[in-house]
């Protein structure tokens, strides 16, 4: 990592101590649903990057539970790129047979567009959705998650420290709102470059997509999140792709963010 993306995230430490006092606290603490095998994720080219989010994930549940079988799991990834929810037909997705499973998802996890906390009429557009979709997850039994996601770094020109908690507050808002677990994959990539600043896990060109690493860490995230396992020891590293320490170091970061996350409590009224 550059020394201007070293600067940018201390810039971010500070800001995350002036306002974590007035950090939203999620009101859902632990899944929704035991074990899920069959869950969609829907959203765009940050979970389609380094071989799809939702491969990892699977394998990870493979490694950790060995009752499965591969084919007992359910996993659907929906992504457009350069998508909004609004671009994607939920109730398609959703309705069972549609796209290959059955019966009903269990647990649809849903991402927005990375630019949707920076404005006001960009975050009112992804609640509206969030409402939306959430509704007709419900009507066909399932639970909503959202995929808080990354954010941008330099070289992007629009990385700035304040994104984290711009997209930290829309998505545990709007969570908290319907009902939804938020799953606080960018608060893992926050909480790996401040232990590593070194550590890669955007694309270098862009600052913008997840570098494989990156995607691994956020494998980790949604596993903890979704099943409340540690990914902790977890023997899957990408058929050796991530070497063993790189693996052990995001499958902690991950497990500390997940459980700090649930952990918070809110704040007093008044």
């Amino acid at each position: 990592m550059t020394s201007t993306v070293r600067r940018l995230w201390l810039a971010c430490g500070v800001l995350v101590s002036a306002v974590a006092a007035a950090a939203p606290a999620p009101l859902i603490t632990a899944p929704q649903v035991d074990t899920p095998t069959r869950v969609l994720f829907v959203g765009n080219s940050y979970l389609y990057y380094g071989d799809s989010l939702h491969n990892h994930v699977r394998r990870m549940v493979l490694a950790a539970v060995p009752r499965f079988r591969k084919q007992d799991l359910k996993y659907k990834s929906a992504t457009i790129g350069g998508a909004r929810l609004a671009h994607h037909d939920i109730n398609y997705l959703t309705t069972p047979g549609r796209i290959g499973v059955r019966e009903p998802f269990q647990l649809v996890i849903l991402q927005g567009g990375s630019a949707a906390p920076l404005s006001e009429a960009r975050r009112e557009q992804f609640r509206e959705k969030v409402i939306e979709f959430s509704r007709v997850i419900s009507s066909r039994g399932g639970k909503t998650a959202l995929y808080l996601p990354h954010v941008y770094v330099p070289p992007h020109p629009r990385a700035a420290p304040e994104n984290i908690r711009l997209t930290e507050d829309l998505y545990v808002s709007v969570a908290n709102e319907v009902g939804a677990l938020v799953i606080p994959v960018g608060l893992a990539f926050e909480e790996a470059y401040h232990r590593r600043p070194q550590l890669r896990l955007h694309k270098a060109y862009d600052g913008s997509h997840p570098d494989l690493p990156g995607t691994y860490l956020a494998a980790c995230t949604v596993f903890a999140s979704v099943y409340g396992i540690s990914p902790v020891g977890n023997s899957y590293d990408y058929f050796g792709a991530i070497d063993r320490e790189t693996a052990s170091f995001l499958q902690q970061v991950a497990w500390d963010t997940v459980t700090k996350f649930f952990g918070r409590q809110q704040a007093p009224a008044g």
